[in-house]
């Protein structure tokens, strides 16, 4: 099993980027623990972060090719970007859409996705755990083949 974790704008700025809000994580150290925890679920991990909205959109497109879930993180694409959005409906590869804080308790835009209709789940306001709840998620949605009724 493949699963592709994909950061957004401004995520490599993690450990300078407001770290009241992020904390002093970098993107390095997260998908480090990133790796660990794929060692330990005995899957195949890929990384990749663009700050550049169609650089994400050929990244998903690419996933078509061996790639059996997603986890992304599109920043401040998230509110705003139907074409990342209809990117991830193009695949159909079951998505999780994470988020380091709590969306819904930031400013009034930032609560409106456009991913969340075509993922198979969110997770916000964990920190570095978002994206480990959303891995082991999605693992978890591959390995039952659905039978979960999500």
């Amino acid at each position: 099993m493949k699963i592709l974790v994909i950061n957004g704008v401004n995520m490599n700025m993690l450990g300078l980027r407001e770290p009241e809000k992020y904390g002093s994580m970098t993107l390095k150290d997260l998908e480090k623990e990133l790796y660990a925890l794929s060692f330990e679920l005995g899957i195949e991990l890929e990384t990749f972060q663009s700050n550049f909205e169609g650089e994400i959109v050929e990244k998903i497109h690419s996933a078509n090719n061996g790639i059996d879930g997603i986890i992304i993180n599109a920043g401040a694409y998230t509110h705003t970007s139907v074409a990342i959005r209809d990117a991830i409906a193009s695949v159909n590869i079951p998505t999780v859409e994470v988020h380091m804080t709590n969306i819904y308790k930031r400013e009034e835009f930032r609560h409106h996705s456009y991913l969340a209709p075509v993922c198979i789940g969110q997770i916000s306001g964990f920190g570095e755990n978002s994206y480990k709840l959303g891995l082991k998620a999605v693992v978890d949605y591959l390995s039952n083949d659905n039978k979960n009724g999500f």
